[in-house]
């Protein structure tokens, strides 16, 4: 990402393909991605079929239900055993140049404008499907504090909350609370030419959460491909429209009404976007008292005081 000569900032992706966790993967969740590894693709830990396809969980009704298959350790593999014919991190990686829908321009050296930027955990109680942050300072503390359930792909076991900055814990190279200065330091007014000032352009920043779970454990949000409704729904935010937001003491989220439901049965609204007292209490205290203990004196001032001010907006809002 880098600031154009307008202060917009804007974004080149330099890697050369795509790769994907395998098992769920299929037609129906993500048509795209399947057309794009069907060649020149490479397939880590999946079940092999006996004419040298791929298979996984969550291909069952697009295999040939005869056909032999080799699970991932290499032994046969037999439906309806309970046994995982795929590694649940196994994964494929392909192309970018093979996906059906990439945009034509998408090498363009002068890149696109990034409009919103977009951090997401996995969490399955208290956190709402989507809201806006008050502010970039305000996004990049609720960056700083992202957390997500550990998955098969993350070094923890079982379903614990794990905390996961910015969702790069796995990639952070320095010190953190620097990398957090560093976010903060865009917002800089930027000198073109001699005499002429400008601000930069900032995104706007949004928190997603697609795995909130009710009473009885099922997903309050379908998922897969209605998480375009969502999408839409910040584009429509990134273009000015005003009349889609309801504010609450963590940011704004969508007025009943402004999000695109068509065809969407029984969702609950109400539970989808609640926001428990007790649990944010309990969430502000211990997300601040993790950026204390693991980066102490070295986090920004500036997240601190938006971490505290939220606290004190749940204390006297919600």
């Amino acid at each position: 990402m880098r600031f154009n000569d307008k202060g917009e900032l804007r974004a080149i992706n330099p890697e050369n393909g795509f790769f994907g966790v395998a098992p769920g993967t299929n037609t129906k969740t993500n048509p795209n991605a399947m057309k794009s590894f069907q060649k020149n693709s490479i397939f880590t830990n999946v079940a092999e079929t006996a004419d040298g396809g791929f298979y996984w969980e969550g291909m069952e009704d697009e295999s040939d239900q005869n056909i032999a298959i080799t699970d991932w350790l290499g032994q046969p593999y037999k439906r309806g055993s309970g046994k995982k014919a795929a590694h649940p991190n196994a994964r494929f990686t392909c192309p970018a140049s093979q996906c059906p829908i990439i945009h034509p321009n998408w090498e363009d050296p002068e890149g696109v404008p990034i409009s919103a930027i977009i951090f997401g955990g996995r969490r399955p109680t208290g956190v709402p499907l989507v809201f806006e942050t008050l502010s970039w300072e305000h996004g990049v503390a609720v960056g700083a504090c992202v957390k997500s359930e550990a998955t098969a792909a993350a070094e923890f076991t079982g379903k614990v909350i794990m905390h996961d900055p910015m969702a790069m814990r796995p990639f952070m190279g320095y010190n953190f609370g620097k990398y957090l200065q560093h976010w903060l330091d865009m917002k800089q007014p930027w000198t073109k030419g001699q005499f002429f000032f400008f601000f930069t352009t900032m995104p706007k920043i949004f928190h997603v959460n697609w795995f909130r779970v009710g009473e009885h454990g099922e997903f309050l949000w379908p998922g897969f491909g209605d998480n375009v409704r969502v999408l839409d729904w910040i584009l429509r935010r990134c273009a000015g429209d005003q009349s889609m937001l309801e504010k609450t003491p963590i940011g704004y989220i969508p007025k009943k009404g402004s999000l695109n439901l068509d065809k969407i049965d029984n969702l609950d609204w109400k539970e989808l976007f609640s926001l428990p007292k007790p649990y944010w209490l309990d969430d502000m205290r211990e997300s601040i008292r993790f950026l204390e203990d693991q980066v102490g004196c070295d986090v920004p001032q500036v997240v601190m005081d938006e971490l505290n001010a939220q606290q004190k907006r749940i204390e006297q809002e919600l």
